[in-house]
């Protein structure tokens, strides 16, 4: 377990929370690469693989947001910022939505493999696509809304 030494000035905390965030992306990229190896392997999928990967994003996420939240509530408390820890309380919420939507894009990208057949399938991953980018169009702007308020107190 690494302890990471949470930042004493406001500029480096803020740093930090960036960096945090481009891990987050990275994070997604290799659960969606693994998810695609994963697929590979059908009919008989190599779960045991998958399951294990699954348990090393879910570890990575959960490191994110633990910090995340240390980061949001020093920007409340000790900085006196709660415009900031609200954003990362939206934030938060979004992010949590986008793993959720995630998992939901996989199985449906694992059952429309199993019953080509089946145009519903289909459908149902353009719906969950859809969910996604609108998921990232609101993470955006609650990106651009922070840094916005993070630099007028320069």
């Amino acid at each position: 377990m690494q302890v990471t030494m949470v930042p004493s000035d406001f500029k480096t905390l803020i740093q930090r929370f960036y960096h945090l965030q481009s891990e987050r992306v990275e994070t997604y990229q290799l659960f969606d690469e693994g998810h695609e190896a994963y697929l590979r392997t059908g009919p008989h999928y190599d779960f045991d693989h998958y399951r294990q990967l699954v348990h090393e994003i879910t570890q990575a996420f959960c490191g994110i947001s633990k910090e995340v939240l240390e980061i949001k509530g020093r920007l409340h408390h000790e900085f006196d910022r709660p415009d900031l820890s609200e954003h990362i309380e939206k934030l938060q919420s979004k992010e949590k939505q986008k793993l959720e939507l995630t998992a939901k894009l996989q199985l449906a990208r694992q059952r429309a493999q199993d019953h080509p057949e089946d145009e519903g399938c289909q459908e149902k991953i353009q719906e969950i696509k859809h969910e996604i980018i609108k998921n990232k169009e609101a993470l955006s702007e609650i990106m651009q809304d922070f840094k916005y308020d993070s630099e007028e107190s320069d």
